[in-house]
């Protein structure tokens, strides 16, 4: 009955309401650790749209979930009803006024974008969460978010001018401050807003009232308040109060989690951007009490930052690929860090700052180094603590560290006691707790390590939950600092403010929300914390026997369970990195790491099929991933798509059969090889509009698309020509001649045995299909048989330390990645992965090592911008690249800043996938080319990626180690 009547909705909606299986199970978990599957998701595209929604939850008492990124861990953004998702259609900066130094922009507007976009002016919105590039306004104003930048510029409470919103009635609302003869005006007019000012009036001119407020609420100084309804925060005003502000109710809307109202635009006060240089010392401690003791003392200077991260959060960093890079300032084995950070605008008065700041760090002598960090090193500091929530993902198997308590804020004076006690508190529960703080604000998140899937941790996870929250409430914090309630802490609010406030906030829910259709079950008459867990409570785990080897996760289940929820993914081109190129064209949640990873978990867990892959729902959310690979290392939790879609594909097609396309594109290799016998004639065909046309309309492939031309060479003779004319002086390598290099990019070959033969190096050829494209469309049974037999002559090479140089990153990376999942063979593999470089590593090495130097290579003047393959980014880093081509003195060289191209091997030539792949190009790479002059080189490493150049852009991009050959002089 309710499916039809969503269905008469869905026909008078402008957006999108949908109830599908995938769509549900996308939008069934957020952050946190709970799942609850919503009857529908709505995309609505208008203020009318969400009127419509109103106008149904009340009348079928059915629940509306607000939600932008879904970065929440509290649970805010899961629930049974309808999720209205509004980072789609509400993403627009509506006004800006520079004089006053406001801007209106509608919910699903991105932190980091905005400030993008204001940077011109000098201005920005400071509240700067972990989640900054890609969380959204609106979540920021329903969490009330503050990030590491509070103890400088407020929480985001405090820069909300204005909400524009539709109440529970459907009226359109404007909330802001008004004075009191506009107050006393609003609570006289005879409307539903005025029925809100009236009883707020009713309740907080009671004195006694204001007392009790005043007494049971957290301790004011704590400036991350967030539990309840922030009624205390009403008092703070002309009306109620003693101080000279105007009322204003954004002050209760902010940290409400759209319990109260929808919020459709919103004024935020900006901040003038910070000084714009910058300075962190990174003090270490031997003991987490002695890091506690040192807060205090370093917030007496004009911190930017203080933040803390623990042990637990630094061995994460060890395994994760992207922040690896971005510990070397870490000295030893730190119990616990603290990132102090010092902005001036100008070296004297930054100077200065520094100077009294490790004064007091001398003084105090509890820390055993304390690096100074400079430039960009106090960015990817910076980013290293913001990695940190999601690099707790990184806990191979069930333990995970829990987001339940993780939230509390206290004093400053209190932090060194309330630790202390805490500690003890963890202690009788047998709990290394993960510690990780923006201490300077006295907020900690501190997290329990837990297995929710066992019930006797789920007992844990609320008893561990309730004396934290006792203990919080002994100190008068705030159990809820700036990740909100939602479920996880909404059952606890009685405690932490007293009964009768409690009833004060659901009387004031009533009043704005008489028919409990705003996010039910969320701060007032709360969800159970412990029940609609994301995982089924002592469950059988389900056995998944799988081709590739996913030991390293435990499984292929636990290597989607990996997701934490965090949305790192959702970041969109504008951001820095690839992830998730496909997400980036279309900015659906299904084409995120984390909407796949979510879905393949619920698949693996929720289905009774046999073959529990065999669900048009997976086929349907993998479909879209280009197998970049920047998941594996741009997601905190390195939630590898790439490899889970292989496996995905593999199993499958095992049940349903391998398309005619998808085995012609596993074994093109075998028929470039046919092909190349008779080059001549399959060239004219693939150019021919007639009989190219035809081919690929029988093989699915877009018509747009140019065909790649084929070659037959022998390498061999090549390399004896190159061998008698140069001396070889240097070690022994080997050239790995690729599927690729051998029939399609032949020049590519020649070229690199020219300049490793002019160079020196004795060249031995090692010839081998990679499996490459059997891994990309699932042929795993293939790919594993090449693999074992490429293993054991690779093994030879890595025996005798020969380097196994390649030219195409998609084919030599494969020794280094997925052949550790064909091969049982842990030693080898390893081995093997260490001996085998992309040509521009190995030069790169050698540069450095000296033995290559710039006067081997031309003195002209070039210009060259590169665009890199996305496996290089992924497994290996772009710098080689530029620093080989950076060699000759008088080249210019600088990497585009392009994420994927959108070709993907066999992705963009796929006439349904077409589309996409060229509005990937677009995002970025397209318009950097075009706008380069013609006398700039552009260098690309990958096939796909050249090829992807020249149907986008028609200009024809050279591979490095072509540009470095025509740089090398006699």
């Amino acid at each position: 009955m309710l499916k039809n009547l969503l269905n008469r909705l869905a026909d008078r909606f402008e957006g999108e309401l949908r109830t599908d299986t995938l769509t549900t199970t996308l939008y069934a978990t957020d952050a946190s650790v709970y799942r609850k599957l919503p009857m529908a998701v709505a995309f609505p595209k208008n203020t009318n749209d969400i009127k419509l929604l109103i106008e149904f939850a009340t009348a079928h008492k059915v629940g509306l979930v607000p939600r932008t990124a879904g970065t929440s861990l509290a649970g805010q953004c899961v629930g049974d009803g309808i999720i209205v998702d509004v980072s789609r259609h509400f993403t627009e900066i509506l006004n800006f006024d520079e004089e006053k130094k406001q801007v209106t922009v509608q919910p699903g507007v991105i932190r980091d974008e905005l400030n993008l976009y204001l940077a011109p002016y000098g201005l920005f919105f400071g509240p700067n969460t972990s989640t900054s590039n890609r969380c959204m306004i609106g979540g920021m104003v329903g969490n009330n978010s503050s990030g590491t930048t509070s103890i400088q510029y407020g929480v985001t409470r405090d820069k909300v001018v204005s909400l524009k919103t539709i109440l529970s009635d459907g009226s359109e609302v404007e909330f802001k401050a008004v004075s009191p003869d506009e107050f006393k005006a609003k609570s006289t007019a005879d409307s539903f807003e005025s029925s809100i000012y009236r009883n707020i009036n009713k309740e907080l001119s009671d004195k006694e009232l204001q007392k009790i407020i005043s007494s049971e609420f957290p301790k004011p100084e704590i400036h991350r308040r967030n539990t309840g309804y922030a009624v205390d925060e009403l008092l703070n005003n002309r009306i109620f109060g003693e101080t000279q502000e105007d009322f204003n109710f954004c002050k209760l809307l902010a940290g409400s989690e759209g319990t109260l109202a929808f919020t459709t635009e919103i004024t935020l006060q900006l901040a003038e951007l910070p000084p714009k240089l910058s300075a962190m010392v990174v003090t270490h401690y031997k003991t987490l009490e002695d890091c506690l003791i040192d807060v205090i003392p370093v917030m007496r200077h004009n911190l930017h930052t203080c933040e803390m991260m623990d042990r637990v959060i630094l061995d994460c960093t060890k395994n994760n690929r992207e922040q690896l890079k971005n510990r070397f300032f870490v000295n030893g084995d730190p119990a616990a860090l603290l990132l102090l950070e010092v902005k001036a605008d100008s070296e004297t008065d930054l100077e200065g700052q520094l100077s009294e700041l490790k004064a007091t760090i001398q003084k105090s002598g509890l820390s055993y180094a304390h690096p100074v960090l400079k430039g960009n090193e106090v960015n990817q500091a910076i980013e290293l603590r913001k990695a940190g929530l999601g690099l707790l993902g990184n806990m191979v198997g069930d333990r995970k560290a829990v987001a339940c308590i993780e939230d509390t804020a206290v004093a400053l004076e209190d932090l060194k006691p309330f630790i202390l006690e805490f500690s003890a508190i963890m202690k009788g529960y047998n709990q290394n707790a993960v510690y990780y703080a923006h201490a300077g604000a006295g907020e900690l998140h501190l997290r329990p390590i837990l297995n929710l899937k066992k019930s006797e941790d789920v007992s844990l996870f609320r008893d561990i939950t309730t004396d934290v929250a006792k203990l919080t409430k002994k100190y008068r914090g705030s159990f809820s600092g700036e990740h909100g309630d939602g479920i996880v802490r909404a059952e606890f609010i009685p405690l932490m403010i007293g009964g009768q406030n409690y009833e004060l906030l659901r009387r004031i829910k009533s009043y704005f929300d008489p028919n409990n259709i705003f996010n039910p079950g969320k701060i007032v008459d709360a969800f159970p914390m412990d029940e609609s867990l994301r995982y089924e409570i002592d469950r059988v785990e389900p056995v998944i026997p799988t081709l590739l080897n996913f030991s390293d996760s435990e499984g292929i289940l636990k290597s989607a369970e990996k997701c934490n929820g965090s949305g790192d993914c959702r970041k969109t081109e504008k951001m820095a990195g690839a992830m998730c190129p496909s997400f980036h064209a279309t900015r659906n949640e299904q084409h995120t790491t984390r909407g796949r990873a979510n879905t393949l978990r619920e698949f693996l867990t929720q289905s009774e099929k046999p073959n529990k892959f065999d669900h048009k729902e997976l086929k349907e959310v993998f479909d879209l991933c280009l197998s970049c690979k920047a998941c594996a290392s741009e997601c905190p939790s390195n939630v590898d798509i790439a490899t889970l879609k292989a496996e995905f594909l593999y199993q499958y097609q095992e049940t349903n059969g391998y398309p005619l396309r998808n085995k012609l594109f596993a074994y093109n290799t075998k028929l470039n090889r046919l092909g190349s016998k008779m080059a001549g004639i399959t060239n004219a065909v693939y150019d021919s509009s007639l009989l190219g046309g035809l081919l690929k309309k029988s093989a699915g492939v877009a018509p747009e698309r140019s065909l790649p031309k084929v070659s037959s060479f022998d390498f061999g003779k090549h390399l004896q020509l190159f061998d008698n004319q140069n001396n070889k002086s240097r070690q022994n390598v080997v050239l790995y001649i690729d599927e690729f290099t051998n029939y399609l990019d032949v020049d590519l070959g020649k070229d690199a045995i020219e300049v490793l033969t002019r160079l020196g190096y004795q060249v031995e050829l090692f010839y081998a299909e990679s499996g490459r494209t059997y891994l990309s469309k699932g042929f795993l049974k293939q790919a594993k048989k090449l693999a074992l037999k490429n293993i054991t002559q690779l093994k030879k090479f890595a025996d005798k330390k020969v380097p196994v140089i390649g030219l195409e990153p998609s084919a030599i990376l494969t020794f280094r990645d997925e052949y550790k999942r064909l091969s049982d063979d842990a030693d080898t593999t390893n081995a093997i992965a260490l001996n085998s470089f992309l040509i521009e590593e190995f030069l790169s090495l050698e540069i450095q090592k000296g033995e290559l130097t710039s006067d081997l290579f031309t003195k002209e003047a070039r210009q060259v911008k590169i665009h890199n393959h996305c496996h290089q980014k992924a497994l290996s880093n772009q710098k080689v690249t530029f620093d080989v081509l950076n060699l000759p003195e008088n080249y210019s060289v600088t990497i585009i800043a392009s994420g994927c191209c959108g070709m993907a091997g066999s992705f963009g030539y796929e006439k349904e996938h077409y589309e996409v792949s060229m509005q990937v190009g677009e995002l970025k790479l397209f318009p950097a080319v075009r706008k380069s002059a013609d006398d700039i080189v552009i260098a690309a490493n990958g096939t796909s990626c050249r090829h992807q150049i020249y149907d986008g852009t028609k200009r024809k991009a050279l591979h490095p180690i072509t540009i470095f050959k025509n740089a090398l002089v006699d």
